[in-house]
C-alpha cells in the first residue's frame, strides 16, 4: 500500500511564459536525485521528465514516488538494439506527449545544474529578457566545476561543496545546452542543441529563428543549423551558466566508474578525462543564491516517508559500495592517478572533438540556406566595423601569489609562468608557445631607444619592463601596477629572469587613483619627463591623460598603447591625432606597419582590428 502523501503541490512552479520543461537521463545517481529535483523546482521548472535505464539503487523508485506526487515524470529508457542509452532517450522524448505540448524546453543531465545570474535566479525573469528580444530560444554555455581538492565522500549538497570552476575564457569547456521555444514538427531533440528539420530548411522557418547566448545577445545565424559549443564571438554568461560538476570528489569519481555512464564510452572515466574536468582556478560561488529555497524544497520532499526511505537507502548502499571498493589495492591507484592528472596545467589539458575536424566536409554538409544565412551574417559584421574579440591576458581577479610547480617558458629569452591564477586562456597558449605579446616585444627595445626615461602604466606582470631591463641596460624605467597580487606576479618573475630593482628600474603601486584634477599623474609627467609612456591599464583613460599632459606641460615623445588601451583608438585619437594601429608583417620589418588611416566617419570599433599596439610619436615615418 502506498503511504500517504504530504501536501507537496505547492512546489511545482507555474509560470507565465506556460509549460517549462526539463528533460534529463539518468542512471543510478540515487544520492543526488533529490538535490537535482529541488535545485530545479527552485528554479521554476514548471515541468520534468526524467528518462531512466538499468537502474541498481533506486533511481528509478524515487522518480516514480515523485511522479505520484505530481513534481516530476518518470520515463523508462527503452533501448533499442545498436542505440546509446541517451540518444534512445531523445528520440522517446521526442514523441512523448508532455515534452511535445511544452512551450519551452531544456534536454540536460543529472551532473549538471541550471545556474541563472539574471533577476532573481529564476526562469520567469530570465524568459522575460529572452522574449523581450523577440528571441525564442537561449544557448547556456558550460561552466566546468572541479572537485576543489576534496577526496572523501559527503552527503553536504553538491551545489555548495563545490564552488571552484575553470576560468571563463576556457574555451575546452565551452560545451552548451539550449533552452527553447519547442514545436515537435519543426525541431528534433539533441543533446546540445536542437536540429531543425530538413523540410523546414529551404523555407522561411529559418529566418524566425532567434537565440540568444548567455549574456543576452543574439548567437551568429550558424548555431540554428550545427554546433554544439561556444565560441569566442559567442560566448556569454552574463544572464546564465551551465554548471557542470562532472567529477565531484574523487570518492564520488570512483563511484561514477562504478557503473558506467549513459553513452556507454568505454574507459570513459579515466584520468584524462579527471584532468579535463577537475578545474579549480576560479571560485564561483553564484549557485549559492539558491541554498535556502532548495533547501527548504529539499527537506519537505523527505517529509514524504517514500522518498525518505528511498533517499537514505540510496545514500547507505553507495557508501558500503565505496567502503568496499576503498578496501582494494585499485583504489589507492586510482587516486595516485587522479591526483597526479590534477597537476597537469590547464594549457596542457587536451579535449579531442568526437571525429576530427574537416573543413571540407563541414562545407559540404553545410545547407544552402545556412550558407546564405552564415555569409549575409558575416558581411553585416564587416559593414558593422566590429573587430574580432580578444581574449584577456591578465585575470580581472588574479590569484594572490603565483601558484607554484607550473612551467616556466621563455618568451622573447624572459622566462613566464604558465599560471592559470594570473593569466586568461588566450594568454596561456601564447605562453605555452613563447609567443606572448610577441609583436610588441619585437619593436619595443627599439621604440623607446637605448637611454632616457621611459614610464609604463600598467605594467601586467612585468614582462615588458623585464624585456626592457635585459635589452636597453642603459634605460631608466619607473614602473607602475596597482594590482597588489599583479605586484607579486611582477616580482617572482623578474627575480625568476635576474632582472633587479635599482636606479634604472623602479616598480610602484602609485598612480593608480586620478587624485584632484588628475594632479598625481601630472606631477610624474612633470618630474620624470619620460622620453618614452607605455599605456596598458584601462584605468589612464584619454581623457585624464589629456588633462595630466596639459597640467604637467610634457608631452612623451613616443607613446605606446597596449593591453585594453589598444580597444580605444578612436579615444586615444583625440589625445595623439598622429596615432596610428601598429602591427607587425610578415616580412618582420624593422620597424611596424601602418594599416590605411581609419576613415573619417570609423566607429570606436573599427579602426584597431589588426592592431598589435597603437603608437603614437612625432611626425615622421611610421
Amino acid at each position: 500500500m502506498t503511504a500517504q502523501a504530504p501536501s507537496l503541490d505547492t512546489l511545482r512552479p507555474v509560470s507565465r511564459h506556460g509549460i517549462v520543461t526539463a528533460v534529463s537521463m539518468m542512471k543510478d545517481e540515487g544520492p543526488f536525485v533529490l538535490e537535482w529535483i529541488a535545485h530545479h523546482l527552485a528554479v521554476g521548472f514548471s515541468r520534468i521528465v526524467v528518462y531512466t535505464n538499468d537502474c541498481s539503487d533506486g533511481t528509478d523508485d524515487m522518480l516514480i514516488r515523485l511522479e505520484e506526487l505530481g513534481l516530476a515524470h518518470h520515463r523508462r529508457n527503452v533501448i533499442g538494439p545498436g542505440l546509446r542509452p541517451q540518444p534512445s532517450a531523445l528520440n522517446h522524448a521526442q514523441d512523448e506527449p508532455l515534452v511535445g505540448e511544452s512551450d519551452w524546453v531544456l534536454v540536460f543531465d543529472a551532473d549538471e545544474f541550471l545556474c541563472i545570474r539574471y533577476g532573481d535566479g529564476t526562469l520567469d525573469p530570465l524568459l522575460d529578457a529572452v522574449t523581450a528580444q523577440g528571441a525564442n530560444g537561449l544557448v547556456i554555455t558550460w561552466r566546468i566545476f572541479g572537485s576543489g581538492g576534496v577526496q572523501d565522500w559527503s552527503r553536504a549538497p553538491v551545489t555548495e561543496q563545490y564552488l571552484r570552476a575553470a576560468p571563463k575564457d576556457w574555451n575546452k569547456g565551452w560545451g552548451v545546452k539550449t533552452l527553447f521555444k519547442f514545436d515537435p514538427e519543426h525541431w528534433k531533440l539533441g543533446i546540445h542543441r536542437p536540429k531543425m528539420k530538413n523540410k523546414w530548411l529551404e523555407t522561411g522557418y529559418p529566418d524566425g529563428v532567434k537565440w540568444l547566448n548567455g549574456s543576452g545577445r543574439p548567437m551568429e545565424d550558424y548555431f540554428k543549423f550545427r554546433g554544439w559549443r561556444s565560441i569566442t564571438r559567442t560566448i556569454g554568461y552574463d544572464w546564465v551558466q551551465m554548471n557542470h560538476y562532472a567529477v565531484k570528489s574523487i570518492d564520488s569519481y570512483a563511484i561514477r566508474k562504478f557503473r558506467g555512464n549513459v553513452n556507454l564510452k568505454k574507459d570513459k572515466y579515466n584520468s584524462d578525462y579527471w584532468s579535463l574536468q577537475d578545474r579549480n582556478e576560479t571560485e564561483d560561488n553564484t549557485m549559492l543564491r539558491y541554498s535556502t529555497r532548495r533547501k527548504e524544497i529539499f527537506e519537505r520532499l523527505l517529509t514524504d516517508p517514500v522518498l525518505n526511505r528511498l533517499h537514505f537507502a540510496a545514500l547507505e548502499r553507495v557508501e558500503a559500495r565505496l567502503a568496499e571498493y576503498k578496501a582494494l589495492p585499485a583504489y589507492a591507484e586510482m587516486v595516485a592517478g587522479l591526483r597526479a592528472a590534477a597537476q597537469r596545467p590547464i594549457n596542457e589539458v587536451v579535449a579531442k572533438p568526437p571525429q576530427a575536424r574537416d573543413p571540407e566536409k563541414i562545407a559540404a554538409l553545410m545547407s544552402r540556406v545556412e550558407k546564405v544565412q552564415s555569409e549575409r551574417q558575416a558581411e553585416a559584421r564587416k559593414a558593422a566595423g566590429l573587430a574580432p574579440p580578444r581574449g584577456a591576458m591578465l585575470l580581472d581577479t588574479p590569484a594572490l601569489a603565483p601558484s607554484p610547480g607550473v612551467a616556466w617558458v621563455a618568451n622573447h629569452e624572459v622566462l613566464l609562468p604558465v599560471d592559470p591564477g594570473f593569466f586568461g586562456a588566450q594568454a596561456l597558449d601564447l605562453i605555452a608557445a613563447g609567443k606572448f605579446e610577441r609583436s610588441l616585444a619585437r619593436f619595443l627595445p627599439r621604440l623607446v631607444g637605448a637611454s632616457g626615461t621611459h614610464l609604463e602604466l600598467g605594467a601586467g606582470c612585468g614582462f615588458r619592463a623585464a624585456l626592457l631591463a635585459r635589452s636597453r641596460p642603459g634605460l631608466r624605467q619607473v614602473v607602475q601596477e596597482g594590482h597588489p597580487a599583479r605586484l607579486l606576479l611582477i616580482e617572482e618573475i623578474w627575480r625568476r629572469n635576474g632582472v633587479r630593482q635599482g636606479p634604472g628600474l623602479q616598480l610602484t603601486n602609485e598612480w593608480q587613483d586620478e587624485g584632484p584634477n588628475g594632479s598625481d599623474l601630472a606631477r610624474l609627467l612633470a618630474e620624470l619627463r619620460p622620453d618614452s609612456l607605455l599605456i596598458a591599464d584601462a584605468a589612464f583613460t584619454p581623457a585624464r591623460l589629456t588633462r595630466a599632459i596639459k597640467d604637467s606641460g610634457h608631452r612623451p615623445g613616443t607613446t605606446i598603447l597596449a593591453g585594453p588601451c589598444r580597444d580605444d583608438a578612436m579615444g586615444w585619437k583625440e589625445v595623439f591625432p598622429n596615432l596610428v594601429a601598429a602591427r607587425a608583417d610578415n616580412r618582420q620589418t624593422a620597424e611596424p606597419q601602418a594599416p590605411d588611416p581609419p576613415p573619417q566617419t570609423a566607429d570606436r570599433q573599427t579602426w584597431d582590428q589588426q592592431a598589435d599596439f597603437l603608437l603614437a610619436r612625432p611626425p615622421g615615418p611610421v
